[in-house]
C-alpha cells in the first residue's frame, strides 16, 4: 500500500501531535491550484514546507467562491483561464506526495465541483492522490450525509469552519461529525476581509475548547507575522491565504504571468510567516 493511501486522518493527527511536542502552533498555508498557471503553482506547492509550512490547503478552483475575497476570488480565475480543473489538482497532489510523504494536504472549496466529478470517485481518486482532508464550505451539517461522513468513512478528514457568529447552541452540531482540527473564522466576512482582537480570540478559544478536543486553527485575515503570532499564542495553528495569493499576483508581469521571482515571493512570505509563529510561544 503506498503512502499516498495510507496517510489521511492519520497524517493530520500526527503533525498535532507533533506540534504539541515542540511545544508551538503550527502554520498552515493555502493557495489555489493551478494559480498563476499549472506548472508555477506546483513549484510553490514543492516548497512551501521547506519554508515552514506545517499543512497546506490547496484551494480547488471554482467560478463561484462564495466565502472568499477578491484575492482568492482573482486566483480561481487566474487558475480556471489556465485551464485547472479538478483532475489536474489530484495530478498536483499526486505529485507532490512522490517526495513529500509527511506534510498534510487539505483541499479547500466548494460542493459543485466534487458533485460534479461524482462523490464515491471524487474520495476515492482523492485519497489515492495522497490527500488527508476536505474544507468544503457551502455544506451545513444537516447535509453531512452528502459529503462529510462519506469523507469519513473513507479515512479522510473533514474540517468544519466555525465563526463568532457560533454560539453555544450550534457549536456542538458543527463539531459532531468533524475531524482534523476545527478551523475557527475569527471574523465575520470573506477571506482577507480585518482581522480578530487578542481578546476575541482568546474568548472563542475558550469557547470552542468547551465543545471539542480537536485541534483549532484561526484564519481569515492574517497577513503579518506579527499577526499569525498574536494567535499562535492562543490556536494550535494560523491560517494564512489571502496575504500568500495576493503575494503570488503581486509577482507577476504586466501580461498576469509568472516570472522568476514568483516562487521565491511566495516562499520569502510563509519564512517570515513561519518564523512569527515558531518564535510566538518562547
Amino acid at each position: 500500500m503506498s503512502d499516498a493511501i495510507i496517510g489521511g486522518q492519520d497524517r493530520i493527527a500526527k503533525r498535532f501531535a507533533k506540534l504539541k511536542e515542540e511545544g508551538r502552533a503550527g502554520l498552515v498555508t493555502f493557495i489555489t491550484a493551478g494559480d498563476p498557471e499549472p506548472e508555477t503553482s506546483f513549484e510553490i506547492l514543492k516548497q512551501l514546507p521547506e519554508a515552514g509550512a506545517d499543512i497546506i490547503e490547496l484551494g480547488m478552483p471554482f467560478t463561484d467562491p462564495m466565502a472568499d475575497g477578491p484575492a482568492i476570488q482573482e486566483a480561481s480565475l487566474r487558475a480556471l483561464a489556465a485551464g485547472m480543473h479538478m483532475r489536474k489538482t489530484l495530478s498536483i497532489v499526486r505529485g507532490f506526495r512522490d517526495q513529500d510523504h509527511d506534510t498534510p494536504i487539505i483541499l479547500m472549496g466548494y460542493y459543485n465541483p466534487i458533485y460534479i466529478y461524482g462523490v464515491a470517485e471524487f474520495l476515492e481518486d482523492a485519497r489515492n492522490a495522497g490527500v488527508d482532508g476536505l474544507i468544503v464550505v457551502d455544506l451545513p451539517p444537516e447535509e453531512d450525509a452528502e459529503l462529510c461522513i462519506p469523507t469519513v468513512e473513507k479515512g479522510l478528514s473533514f474540517i468544519r469552519l466555525t465563526t463568532p457568529t457560533s454560539d453555544d447552541k450550534r457549536l456542538p452540531k458543527l463539531v459532531q461529525n468533524t475531524s482534523g482540527f476545527v478551523y475557527y473564522v475569527s471574523v465575520a466576512g470573506v477571506t482577507g476581509a480585518g482581522s480578530a482582537s487578542n481578546e476575541q480570540i482568546v474568548e472563542a478559544m475558550g469557547r470552542l475548547r468547551r465543545h471539542t478536543d480537536l485541534p483549532i486553527a484561526v484564519g481569515f485575515g492574517i497577513k503579518t507575522a506579527a499577526q499569525a503570532a498574536d494567535v499562535a499564542k492562543q490556536a494550535d495553528a494560523a491560517v494564512v491565504g489571502s496575504a500568500i495569493v495576493s503575494k503570488i499576483a503581486e509577482s507577476l508581469d504586466e501580461n498576469g504571468k509568472a516570472t522568476d521571482k514568483t516562487a521565491s515571493m511566495v516562499t520569502g512570505l510563509v519564512r517570515e510567516l513561519a518564523n512569527g509563529v515558531r518564535n510566538a510561544r518562547k
